[in-house]
């Protein structure tokens, strides 16, 4: 389970911008993951608390908003869900296609109070 350190990361980052921007306290932390992203929410949300144990973060709630996978058909230019249709344009069935979203981990927002 690699969320806790990729986790911590995130914290070290997100303290660092609280701390140039003299912010004393964070309510929510939001980020976006795309559903190709090798970091599964669940486990994600259940290692929170840890990585913001004793930080700027400590108390705060993390929101998780997922990007759905999608995909460009490379035969008919059909877009569609990746995961949805099992990696198969559902138009015409071709198996190959060029990514278009999906692999995200983005910091959206840090809601201070």
């Amino acid at each position: 389970m690699h969320e806790l350190g990729v986790l911590i990361h995130v914290v070290e980052q997100v303290s660092e911008v609280a701390a140039e921007n003299q912010v004393e306290s964070i309510a929510k932390l939001v980020l976006q993951v795309g559903e190709l992203c090798s970091m599964i929410p669940k486990y994600m949300e259940k290692v929170y608390p840890a990585a913001i144990e004793g930080t700027i973060l400590e108390g705060s709630e993390l929101e998780i908003e997922r990007i759905v996978a999608q995909g460009k058909c490379r035969q008919c230019g059909h877009v569609f869900g990746l995961i949805e249709a099992k990696g198969a344009c559902p138009s015409c069935s071709d198996r190959q296609f060029d990514i278009l979203q999906g692999r995200e981990f983005i910091i959206k927002e840090i809601v201070c109070q």
